[in-house]
């Protein structure tokens, strides 16, 4: 009789004895997913060949992600952001029929009760940064206006802070809004050119991208989550294609469809109708909704 069929553990027998302890799982699905990550955790190990200092640090590593987790921050999911994992688990579950307009992470930063203002309103709300002025539509797959939608739409300001990281500083609220479209579907508004901006770097995650040779930046975008009835909700950005970081966000946020123009304007009656004081940023982009029972489309 072979080892593990008598449940002793070797090196080559480590996955099938320690999976097959798990035969009278309660739970199926948590069966299937703890088979999945035994076999290639034990995988990566024997590849790997770690010592046993190098196997401490990462237990230590771990350790102190746990440690640094609060109600306000939490490590593990900026761990997995860096790994590329969450955006990964963002296309599997937002897979999308072609033509819909894509999806990427929603941030740590949204804020659930911002207010609904009037289309074209401007959601700076202390003047400062570039000025900038947002517009498009929001399509079905068949290049149709959706009318009532809405848009959730929220930003960093010109120094790369959103309002909820310099309470105080910034008015509550601040480059937040929430717009609902008429019958073309069309929306616009102003607001300021975003910046890029780190990740918060001062923990194992931020150590981690330094010890890799990795900056923590993410380069300048807008965010949105767009919803509208019989159509799936869309939780997106649209990204500034000149940023310097445009090529290497450090949580893999950025799809090619989600780069936007943002084009500096010289028009001083437009400049005077949108309450500007001089030349301006000009973005446009359309989003396309896919209809709730649309088939999706497989990565």
């Amino acid at each position: 009789m072979e080892a593990h069929e008598k449940g002793f553990f070797t090196e080559e027998s480590s996955i099938a004895v320690v999976t097959g302890r798990n035969d009278k799982a309660k739970d199926e699905r948590l069966k299937q997913v703890m088979e999945v990550i035994t076999r290639k955790l034990h995988e990566a190990v024997k590849e790997m060949e770690p010592t046993q200092d190098e196997w401490m640090k990462a237990i230590f590593f771990l350790t102190h992600t746990g440690q640094i987790c609060n109600e306000w921050r939490q490590e593990f999911i900026l761990l997995s952001d860096v790994l590329g994992v969450s955006m990964l688990v963002d296309a599997i579950n937002n897979r999308k029929p072609s033509g819909a307009s894509e999806s990427t992470v929603l941030g740590p930063f949204h804020v659930a009760d911002a207010p609904e203002l009037p289309m074209g309103a401007n959601i700076c709300l202390d003047q400062k940064g570039e000025d900038m002025f947002i517009e498009g539509r929001i399509l079905d797959t068949d290049g149709q206006p959706i009318a009532d939608a809405l848009l959730d739409v929220w930003q960093a300001n010109d120094e790369g802070f959103y309002d909820v990281q310099q309470k105080g500083l910034q008015p509550d609220f601040n480059l937040r809004g929430v717009f609902r479209t008429g019958p073309d579907g069309r929306y616009w508004f102003r607001a300021v050119k975003p910046k890029y901006y780190p990740i918060p770097d001062d923990g194992p995650v931020g150590q981690l991208l330094k010890e890799l040779g990795r900056h923590p930046y993410r380069p300048a975008h807008l965010h949105y989550i767009i919803k509208a009835e019989g159509f799936e909700p869309l939780t997106t950005h649209i990204f500034d294609p000149d940023d310097p970081y445009i090529s290497s966000d450090a949580v893999f946020g950025v799809k090619e469809s989600l780069l936007a123009e943002f084009r500096r304007t010289s028009d001083r009656e437009r400049s005077k109708q949108y309450q500007f004081a001089g030349d301006f940023w000009e973005v446009k982009h359309d989003f396309v909704l896919a209809r709730a029972n649309d088939e999706p489309r497989h990565g």
